[in-house]
């Protein structure tokens, strides 16, 4: 993560498509997550084609967590945790003042 190494700060890079968070993190991810819970859903292409509605997603850690665990790949990225706090990492710059 290069916004991490240029402020000097020790980062892990986690693979989500090989090591996906389990049940248990995304619970986890949901109560410590700074944005609005539906933000960690992608909704593009992917989620389109699956026909999802974004209003189920408002709101409702539960739903959140349901979708991830069945498809990892609308699980929004980066994710940058801090401690007992967590922020998507868009716009880049995001990720600057978190970790500052």
């Amino acid at each position: 993560m290069a916004v991490a190494e240029d402020l000097g700060v020790d980062a892990e890079v986690v693979l989500y498509m090989k090591e996906p968070p389990d049940r248990a993190a995304l619970e986890n991810l949901v109560k410590i997550i700074e944005d609005p819970v539906e933000d960690l859903v992608r909704k593009d292409s992917k989620f389109k084609k699956l026909e999802l509605n974004p209003d189920d997603y408002v709101g409702n850690p539960e739903a959140v967590v349901d979708l991830l665990v069945e498809k990892k790949a609308l699980l929004q990225r980066p994710i940058v945790v801090k401690g007992k706090k967590a922020i998507i990492g868009r716009p880049k710059d995001r990720i600057a003042e978190f970790l500052g």
